[in-house]
């Protein structure tokens, strides 16, 4: 990862937005620019950027491991002193800012601090500059969620694997986290499981309830791999699928496809949504889908763009997102199905190896 190039390009960002100030506090915007992010909590920490200067205002307990990675010049502060002398030398550095871009994740009373600091000073969120650099991915990035891809490929198989009735849906959930974790995966980000009307629940907590005989399962499962992240979703069934299952999931595949198909470079976003939607209103279960159909992926499980039918932005190619229209059938079941695709020139990637068929598990 190229974090000089990354650097260079947000202070241009900057200067085109008349930002004079960033402060970007532990989390994936962090991690972006830095390749590395110290434990966020209570303390006060900070990278700081200014068109010509930096500085990473961090506590002492974490000022060794991020020398290691952050090439700006520190100040430190103890847990005794608290962080009111190090943010007063920041001020000094960067007195004459005037409009202060804060990362959107930071803490109400981190702001509040920052606000005290330079009173002058207008606030503005950083997804200003942040978030367009981070929707094009570069070619390092995709190769990361291509290989985050392959871990969620293999934890949905470990999951049919364990899928039989009377198993819990907490013991299948289990089973695709080891599925993870052999593939590779450094972090499991979720598991989640449905089964039955649980699969109705777009976002569903894994629960103890045992797998039946004559129902579906809804499997959303996700990782990290060098920092990016996997998200899949697939659908299996426990038995012989009803003629109405299996109407509902070739609705879904449609909608899947048609969406995938209008994917190219200069598309507009709302596009994407529209055709997985009409797709679904065709079929009669346009009430029933009830989200958006995608958000972006990268460094975080969820980003921008946002697949919606009103955000008129453009595709481009180094965009990262998912696919995932749905149909939720409240206490009786749902299906969705997810892709995360990357646009290209010649039009989507689709990072997953894995069939959407239902997987069929005997009963």
């Amino acid at each position: 990862m190229d974090y000089a190039a990354r650097l260079d390009r947000l202070r241009r960002a900057m200067a085109a937005n008349g930002i004079s100030l960033l402060a970007v506090p532990p989390g994936d915007d962090l991690k972006y620019l830095t390749g590395f992010s110290p434990l966020a909590d209570e303390r006060p920490c900070y990278l700081f950027l200014s068109e010509g200067a930096g500085l990473f205002l961090v506590p002492e307990l974490n000022a060794n491991q991020s020398e290691r990675h952050i090439r700006q010049p520190f100040v430190t502060y103890s847990d005794a002193q608290g962080p009111a002398r190090a943010l007063e030398a920041a001020r000094e550095q960067f007195r004459s800012a005037r409009t202060v871009a804060v990362g959107d994740t930071m803490r109400a009373d981190a702001l509040l601090h920052l606000q005290r600091t330079w009173p002058q000073a207008s606030f503005i969120p950083a997804s200003t500059v942040l978030a367009p650099l981070r929707m094009r991915k570069a070619g390092d990035e995709i190769d990361a969620l291509r290989r985050a891809a392959r871990t969620a490929d293999a934890a949905t198989e470990a999951a049919y694997a364990a899928s039989r009735p009377g198993a819990s849906e907490e013991q299948v959930a289990q089973a695709a986290g080891e599925g993870f974790r052999r593939a590779g995966a450094a972090e499991v980000t979720f598991t989640t499981v449905g089964s039955g009307p649980n699969s109705a629940f777009p976002h569903h907590h894994t629960s103890a309830r045992p797998l039946h005989p004559g129902e579906p399962v809804l499997y959303d499962l996700g990782s990290r791999v060098d920092g990016y992240c996997s998200d899949i979703t697939r659908m299996a069934f426990l038995g012989t699928p009803s003629p109405r299952y299996m109407e509902i999931h070739r609705i879904v595949d449609d909608a899947v496809r048609a969406a995938l198909e209008v994917i190219r470079p200069g598309t507009p976003i709302r596009e994407v949504d529209l055709a997985a939607r009409r797709v679904i209103e065709r079929g009669g279960f346009g009430k029933h889908f009830t989200h958006r159909t995608g958000h972006g992926i990268g460094l975080s499980g969820h980003e921008l763009p946002s697949i919606t039918h009103t955000n008129e932005m453009p595709l481009e190619a180094g965009m990262a997102f998912s696919v995932e229209p749905g149909i939720y059938l409240p206490g009786e079941f749902g299906v969705r199905l997810e892709e995360i695709v990357v646009v290209t020139d010649r039009g989507a990637e689709i990072l997953s190896g894995l069939s959407r068929d239902v997987k069929i598990i005997a009963g």
